[in-house]
């Protein structure tokens, strides 16, 4: 047990515990407790309890369309959230996607600070309560009231309980098998810096960060599959970003599983030529059930892939646990050498100097994908990258595969000028709200501030004019896939709220950071 996890386990009275699930305990993790409401907390989503003054920024929003205050934007965004709050976490939308989803929360847990830092706790701990014992975090806690033909693959197909059970799959709440990108410590202590006073009263980060920790060293110690240091997805649905070609090539080897085997609820929802094709469909289904019937063991698959956004995301979160280990007294040290070693197996593994960004490496056969997609641009949320790898991203960003100030009015999700671009097509060309604001804090970090001001008001607007889409074509930002949809809400937010500098966050931990990790420094 280390250090900062014997601190927090004797941390864990502060609220008295409460299970969240039956499940065993991730190793070295504490309980996640959550406190009763508080009724005394005002309607979070009321507009008149948020005055346009609250918004940092009271100007209109500078667009190219016409300017909105950022008051009403905040206000519209909140009532999306509000829309899709179902009394402990938030779904990314009503119909389309009816339950808990591991990075989504992530994403609206970093909105929802700035309107309740409360809920925003309340969202993290409600997924932390269904981490199985061996430390993954489901990609999907299902929302046992809502009927099974909602969704597809539903509760039934998974079979978390049972054939998870070696795993240390919850008893008492149904869950996926698979993961998500791992968001959820970087966006843990930027909740608690919403509201450290009560982040602390709580115990919020004392409590989280075993849970948390043992998440990494799942991911650091079961899914190294290709020796090289770096995480490997064993599906598509992991990273997150679910029918890029990228995965065209690695999913060729496997055989679909018939299509009168399965339904696809996505299909009552959009259009099926926005949505992934049925042979793709039937790819991710295999891939999924040869995954549970192996009772969720890692390596055996066909599809093994490491991901440059799936990777930086950990060490991004790596910086972040090192600041939550020195928040709750102590060093942190240790998380900040790896998430530079890890930096350096991503630049060793992924990186593509001739062609100026990341590619994913097929871990089967050892090769680089080659197909740009724009999570080859991601690494650049990095503090440690190198100076002149970071500004070839940024080149790479503006130039004509991506059109970042130029062609387009948010980064797509694929290559322009590929083959398989589609401006509409789920992955596959449109632009998507996380994707850049992701992008939108590594340019800050790494001095562009500029292009950094630009991609922040063209993703105010287009989320604005777009009705909170789910995605967008790149050029026009015309709506795609679901209205309303929640991490578009939040992230909205989180750019109205944020000062235009760097967070401390990305400022590598060290002489910069406070012994307690709360206020930095310049260097010298």
């Amino acid at each position: 047990m280390d250090r900062t996890t014997q601190l927090t386990a004797r941390r864990t009275d502060l609220t008295g515990p409460v299970r969240t699930s039956g499940s065993p305990l991730a190793p070295g993790a504490g309980e996640i407790v959550r406190s009763a409401p508080d009724t005394s907390e005002p309607d979070v989503y009321d507009p008149a309890a948020y005055p346009a003054a609250s918004v940092r920024t009271a100007e209109p929003v500078r667009t190219a369309g016409p300017a909105r205050s950022a008051a009403s934007l905040h206000l519209r965004a909140a009532r999306v959230l509000a829309d899709n709050w179902t009394g402990a976490s938030t779904v990314p939308s009503r119909g389309l996607y009816p339950h808990q989803w591991s990075w989504d929360s992530a994403f609206i847990s970093i909105g929802l600070r700035h309107l309740s830092p409360l809920r925003a706790q309340t969202e993290l701990e409600t997924l932390l309560g269904a981490q199985w014992g061996d430390g993954r975090i489901p990609h999907i806690v299902f929302n046992p009231s809502v009927p099974l033909d909602a969704y597809f693959p539903s509760p039934d197909f998974w079979r978390s309980s049972t054939a998870g059970r070696a795993a240390g799959a919850p008893r008492t709440v149904q869950t996926s098998g698979i993961v998500q990108p791992p968001v959820h410590a970087l966006a843990a202590w930027l909740v608690h810096l919403s509201d450290p006073g009560l982040s602390r009263s709580r115990g919020f980060l004392s409590r989280v960060y075993p849970h948390l920790a043992a998440w990494h060293r799942y991911l650091l110690h079961r899914r190294d599959l290709g020796g090289g240091g770096l995480v490997s997805v064993v599906h598509p649905w992991e990273q997150g970003m679910d029918n890029s070609p990228t995965w065209d090539e690695p999913l060729s080897r496997v055989t679909p599983a018939p299509a009168r085997s399965f339904r696809r609820a996505d299909l009552d929802h959009g259009a099926a030529e926005d949505r992934p094709t049925d042979l793709d469909y039937g790819r991710y289904v295999r891939l999924a059930t040869d995954y549970r019937d192996g009772e969720y063991a890692d390596g055996r698959g066909e599809f093994a892939v490491e991901d440059p956004a799936f990777n930086a995301l950990l060490i991004a979160s790596e910086h972040a646990l090192a600041r939550i280990a020195c928040e709750l007294g102590a060093a942190g040290t240790a998380r900040h050498t790896r998430a530079e070693r890890l930096t350096a197996a991503l630049v060793d593994r992924l990186w593509d100097p001739a062609e100026g960004m990341f590619f994913c490496r097929d871990v089967r056969t050892g090769d680089l994908v080659p197909e740009r997609s724009v999570a080859g641009l991601i690494p650049l949320l990095l503090p440690a990258l190198p100076r002149d790898i970071a500004a070839a991203l940024v080149r790479t960003a503006c130039g004509p595969h991506f059109g970042l100030g130029d062609t387009t009015r948010l980064v797509p999700s694929y290559d322009l000028t590929g083959e398989a671009f589609d401006p509409h097509r789920y992955w596959r060309g449109p632009a998507w709200f996380n994707t850049n604001w992701l992008l939108e804090r590594g340019l800050r970090l790494h001095g562009e501030r500029g292009r950094a001001d630009a991609l922040r008001d063209a993703a105010l607007w287009t989320a604005d004019t777009s009705g909170f889409a789910e995605y967008v074509d790149p050029y026009t930002g015309e709506a795609c896939g679901a209205l309303g949809f929640s991490w578009t809400a939040a992230l909205a937010l989180d750019l109205l709220h944020e000062p235009h500098e760097p967070h401390e966050l990305d400022e590598p931990l060290g002489h910069g950071v406070s012994p307690m990790g709360i206020g930095t420094f310049r260097h010298e």
